[in-house]
């Protein structure tokens, strides 16, 4: 059944048609993961399908009753109320109730246990936890996801990826994480030049397919262009259109030179701009830092080697980001040294773009670093590099307020690459880029004459770049030789709250408070019937086996027993969840009395 629908969508934006007559229908139970450069259109047409923004042109249908829950690429909650408030603020208020235990198990897999702090003291990674869990625990048949895993660590992304693995109704997602794709979506909807294209299967297979197609459509115009050739000549040897077979060969002539030729997409070119690296490079010693208290980084030390590729991973908050900052030399150690050698030039990405004033104009914030660059090819312009970096011409002379997320972290990243340095610290490149820009990237810092530090949720992207990597944790770094693949078969990963069987401490006070606990009406009248509900999903388990074996050979009738199956189980899984819940409200309020 068709869930959802958009016909013919069209829509400008800052001058730019980003949609052009894009037609798009989503049945029960897709899994779409939506790709493009960025600046394409992608989150345009997730906030149309939400009904968060209009369309120019065009008409969104959806069928009567279905229910959208809506991630945006910035969560909206209110400034005031705790965490637990605004999460639950978006629910009706007949359903706020039932759902309190199924956000506070959220949020506490989200790694926000205290869920009565105020809102307005989140950071922005939590912030997007918090995020997460309110479009989760919406009653929904469709989710609507932009860059779910922007801003959040790998061991949430993974987290994440399970709770979505086990979501029963349709997804829409805009993201680059890869593996994410790969994991989750079973269709590919790929945006370019304002048009939309299907691809049946997860990332991987969208590759496979269309390179195929690229294959077939260069095979394609090779045989063309050969065609032509010959006809043309026979055009020029006076060909004469007496009979019938003339008349169509002419026809065909016509057809040939008339034919509207593949345009090849544009690609990003990224060069090296390196400047030259001595024997000295960064020697870290005895580095201590804390911050409020809590142990960041301790006594750590380390040479980086002239070469290395090195990520960095850890939960949020573990300390990532001042160790790059204070190799930048932007936050100062408690205790211990870094010692630069005298041809170090360090690069350093942040994740907030550093500053950029949105009225200036793009080719004027390149200008401020350099009017021209020298590359392995010449000396190259600051407009040169622009174009190369996919900003056209007219985009150079707009003003940096028109740019989308992604091309304003693309626009930084090319500023930092054109002051020529010889080590990268990078903070979450992947964050906002489109796929294709990372591609490049990472091929970029594999023949990169320098040192590569990265702090990374990416799994895909340290997997391809990284040969060491850095785990933060507790004040710890722990060093492993490896891609991410290869750290996370050796690591000890520390036990962290996976299932909402497990209360954090601040849910154990909320049952030992000094208020008296006791049921409410609907959980009073819930935990009386329980015990019967679940025998009766476990009868109806039984009789459905029974029934799976009586129709052996039915093959259709087996698939239906099938899908009623995992049904229950799940409905049984659910109500044993709701059980434990109860049982142990149930011991805490005859303890109290």
């Amino acid at each position: 059944m068709i869930l959802l629908s958009a016909q013919n969508i069209s829509k400008t934006y800052m001058e730019r048609k980003v949609l052009d007559n894009v037609s798009f229908f989503l049945n029960e139970g897709d899994k779409v993961g939506i790709i493009g450069i960025n600046g394409t259109g992608k989150s345009t047409l997730l906030r149309i399908l939400a009904g968060a923004e209009e369309s120019d042109s065009g008409e969104i249908i959806r069928t009567n009753g279905i229910r959208l829950s809506y991630l945006p690429q910035i969560p909206e909650f209110g400034e005031t109320g705790s965490v637990l408030e605004q999460v639950l603020a978006h629910l009706p208020e007949d359903l706020k109730e039932s759902k309190e235990y199924e956000a506070k198990s959220i949020l506490e897999q989200m790694h926000l246990p205290d869920y009565d702090r105020p809102i307005s003291t989140l950071s922005g990674g939590e912030r997007r936890r918090a995020g997460i869990a309110a479009a989760l625990i919406q009653p929904s048949d469709v989710l609507l996801l932009d860059e779910p895993t922007n801003h959040i660590d790998s061991e949430t992304v993974q987290l994440l990826e399970t709770m979505l693995r086990r979501y029963r109704g349709a997804i829409v997602m805009v993201t680059h994480d890869r593996y994410f794709l790969d994991q989750i979506c079973r269709t590919i909807a790929e945006i370019d030049r304002g048009k939309l294209s299907l691809c049946e299967g997860n990332y991987s297979e969208y590759l496979v397919q269309k390179a195929q197609r690229e294959a077939d459509a260069e095979a394609a115009e090779r045989k063309n262009r050969t065609l032509y050739r010959r006809e043309l000549a026979w055009i020029r040897r006076g060909a004469r259109a007496r009979g019938t077979k003339s008349k169509d060969r002419i026809e065909r002539f016509e057809a040939l030179r008339d034919r509207e030729i593949p345009a090849d997409a544009p690609e990003m070119q990224m060069q090296s701009v390196s400047s030259r690296l001595g024997r000295k490079t960064v020697e870290i010693t005895a580095l201590c830092k804390a911050i409020d208290g809590k142990p960041l980084i301790t006594d750590f030390s380390y040479i980086i080697a002239r070469d290395a590729r090195i990520g960095i991973v850890g939960p949020n908050g573990a300390g990532k980001s001042t160790f790059l900052r204070m190799i930048a030399g932007l936050d100062i150690p408690d205790s211990g040294t870094i010692v630069c050698g005298d041809t170090v030039k360090i690069g350093y990405l942040s994740q907030t773009c550093g500053e950029m004033n949105p009225q200036e104009r793009v080719i004027d914030y390149i200008r401020d670093t350099a009017d021209i660059v020298r590359t392995p090819d010449g000396t190259i312009s600051a407009a040169q590099m622009l174009e190369r970096f996919l900003f056209t011409p007219e985009l150079q002379w707009s003003r940096i307020e028109k740019l989308s997320g992604g091309e304003r972290k693309r626009l930084y990243l090319l500023k930092i690459l054109m002051e020529a340095p010889n080590i990268l610290l990078l903070d979450e490149p992947t964050n906002d880029l489109d796929i294709t820009t990372l591609t490049i990237l990472e091929d970029y810092l594999l023949q990169f004459n320098g040192a590569v530090l990265a702090v990374s949720h990416d799994r895909y992207f340290l997997d391809k770049i990284a040969t060491e990597i850095f785990a933060f944790q507790g004040g710890i770094c722990q060093r492993y030789t490896g891609n991410y693949s290869d750290y996370a078969a050796k690591a000890v990963i520390p036990e962290t709250i996976s299932s909402p069987k497990k209360k954090s401490e601040k849910t154990e006070r909320a049952f030992s408070g000094n208020h008296k606990l006791k049921f409410s009406y609907k959980e009073q009248r819930e935990f009386d019937t329980i015990d019967d509900d679940i025998a009766a999903l476990e009868q109806q388990i039984a009789d459905t086996e029974q029934a799976i074996a009586d129709y052996a050979l039915d093959y259709q009738k087996l698939q239906a027993l099938a899908e009623q199956k995992e049904q229950l189980e799940q409905q049984l899984s659910e109500k044993m969840d709701r059980w434990v819940y109860l049982n142990d409200l149930a011991e805490k309020i005859a303890g109290g009395q």
